[in-house]
């Protein structure tokens, strides 16, 4: 093997790394921002939980609605 063949292989090594590692940071912040959401996503959903289950437990929620008025 030849220096100037190690050499256009150590630049095609250092290209390829290079490369990899603007994949690598591209997937972590798509990573990171679909964490982000999920989080935000779980709080609405369990805030909506929790409104559910306080509008089930008052008194007369289970009583059906008067007729509208036309009727």
């Amino acid at each position: 093997m030849s220096d100037p063949d190690l050499g256009a292989r150590i630049d095609a090594l250092e290209m390829r790394l290079t490369e990899q590692d603007v994949v690598i940071d591209d997937l972590n912040a798509t990573i990171t921002a679909q964490w982000r959401q999920i989080d935000a996503l779980a709080r609405r959903m369990a805030k909506l939980a929790e409104e559910m289950e306080e509008a089930g437990s008052r008194p007369g929620t289970n009583a059906p609605e008067p007729p509208p008025p036309h009727y």
